[in-house]
């Protein structure tokens, strides 16, 4: 098997996981954040814990949102003018905006990484789990969105001008 095609198949059934990942925790940040409304203003009892969790939830729902938007190639670009490129313009462009996101998701990854380990002594007040959990987003979205953009970067150096 080719690299292209293990980085294809790595890459869509990460997408694949994370975009069931993504919307349970979509779902159980709706449901706690309805409950913490019916306990609040129902029954006049706040959740101590709910408003942590959900904001934990939305965190991590955000980075790896993140990661499915960039695969479905669904962040706003200006291409303006590199849709009026030639082929051979059109995939050096790719390549470049990839390898430059490449360079920033690195970047997520070894400072996401050193942040984590800089809180991982802290614990949050109302659930008391150790902060580094939550920074631990950062740095797992980053290996995440590298997968993806090696994955497209091999595939537009596969890609032929009459290739979709």
């Amino acid at each position: 098997m080719s690299i292209l095609k293990a980085l294809s198949r790595t890459s869509w059934a990460l997408n694949t996981g994370i975009r069931f990942l993504v919307s349970a925790m979509g779902i159980a940040m709706a449901g706690i954040v309805a409950v913490q409304v019916l306990f609040r203003y129902g029954f006049n009892h706040s959740l101590f814990w709910s408003e942590e969790l959900a904001r934990v939830l939305l965190v991590w729902l955000t980075f790896f949102g993140a990661t499915v938007a960039y695969y479905h190639g669904a962040h706003p670009g200006v291409d303006g003018l590199v849709k009026r490129l030639p082929f051979s313009g059109k995939r050096i462009a790719s390549i470049l905006s990839h390898i430059a996101s490449l360079a920033l998701f690195s970047i997520m990854v070894w400072y996401g990484t050193s942040f984590a380990y800089f809180v991982r002594l802290q614990i949050t007040p109302a659930l008391g789990w150790p902060k580094w959990v939550i920074m631990a987003a950062v740095p797992a979205a980053g290996v995440v969105f590298c997968i993806h953009g090696m994955a497209m970067v091999f595939d537009t150096l596969a890609r032929k001008k009459g290739d979709v």
